[in-house]
């Protein structure tokens, strides 16, 4: 077979030459990357020139599935689970909205097996805004399984589930742009959810990952990017939509009053570091807080619970989602969140 003999060099050939790589010679080229067999010069050479060609569907999904066998799995009933993990990468620096809708949606009945990493562009990603809540993120795939069998939500840091990936840490430094390693992260659950909401930083890309997205097995999913620049569902602007249901990709752009919200400013959703960030959040949990941080926040959990299969429409998954802070069951899944993942790691 040809990605068996595929070698570093071969593939900087084929794609300098503007050739796409099969979905067995990317899967090739991610397993001599993973396994720490490349230098860091063919590593960063590329994934250079994935990026100025443009990574394919074929492409993704082959570095994707190298990623996942390469990785440490949660084992977990996989039916009905729901990942939020993004791209991040956006430039703009608000707070972890992501990472507060999943506790939503598993407030709300949907199982959620949230994967995420310290900030890469931003100030704080999800690991660091829930350290600063008081969850313990350092959870071994065990204490993970047991955690969302429990409460019906766990947090896996990606650091402690892909160790391979340092390989490519230093040349994904060293060359300081975005490669197709910013969108493999949120393609490679370590619990295998089969449903997703994921935010993309590149709005011309949305179509594409939601392809990928349904290759990896996935049976629902809503890959979002913004038209004022969020990787988030935006109560800015309207916001692109790829949503795969049924092995079928369907594009369209929603507004924020389409679902019932009112449009605020960009400016109203800025975060800041980890500790104002889950401020923030218990805010918002605790019904505190009525203004853009909490309407950002209902149309990005409304999408979890819609998608999670918890609603009909997206527009319901926004009122549920309303109703479930209001009725103080998202400040219950936080504490209960907070209190397992302590529990969990002191027994083992």
């Amino acid at each position: 077979m040809i990605y068996e003999t595929m070698t570093m060099q071969g593939a900087l050939a084929s794609i300098m030459s503007g050739k796409d790589l099969t979905r067995d010679e990317a899967r090739s080229v991610m397993g001599i990357i993973m396994s720490g067999e490349a230098t860091s010069a063919q590593i960063g050479a590329v994934i250079t020139a994935l990026r100025m060609k443009g990574e394919t569907k074929d492409e993704i999904t082959g570095f994707a599935e190298s990623m996942r066998e390469h990785s440490n799995r949660v084992i977990a009933k996989q039916e009905g689970l729901l990942d939020t993990c993004g791209t991040g990468g956006s430039g703009i620096h608000k707070f972890n909205i992501s990472t507060a809708s999943a506790m939503i949606a598993s407030a709300a009945g949907v199982r959620v097996a949230k994967h995420g990493n310290r900030a890469m562009s931003g100030k704080a990603g999800s690991a660091d805004v829930l350290e600063a809540l008081g969850v313990n993120i350092t959870l071994s795939a065990e204490q993970a399984a047991n955690c969302l069998e429990s409460i019906g939500i766990c947090f896996m840091f990606a650091q402690l589930y892909h160790p391979s990936l340092k390989h490519a840490t230093g040349p994904r430094r060293e060359i300081g742009i975005r490669t197709i390693f910013n969108m493999l992260g949120p393609l490679t659950n370590p619990a295998g959810a089969d449903r997703q909401l994921l935010g993309l930083y590149d709005r011309t890309r949305t179509e594409t990952v939601a392809e990928v997205l349904g290759e990896l097995g996935l049976k629902r999913a809503m890959v979002v990017s913004s038209h004022d620049g969020l990787d988030e569902i935006s109560i800015s602007a309207p916001t692109q939509i790829s949503e795969l249901q049924d092995g079928v990709v369907r594009t369209y752009d929603i507004t924020p009053e389409a679902i019932g919200l009112s449009m605020c400013s960009l400016s109203e959703v800025i975060g800041g570091d980890a500790s104002v960030n889950a401020q923030i959040i218990r805010r918002i949990f605790n019904g505190e807080e009525r203004g853009a941080y909490r309407e950002i926040v209902l149309a990005n959990a409304g999408a979890c619970i819609y998608v999670g299969g918890a609603a009909a429409s997206l527009r319901d998954g926004v009122d549920i989602a309303s109703a479930v802070i209001d009725s103080g069951r998202a400040a219950e899944k936080l504490s209960k969140l907070i209190e397992t993942t302590g529990e969990v790691a002191h027994v083992s």
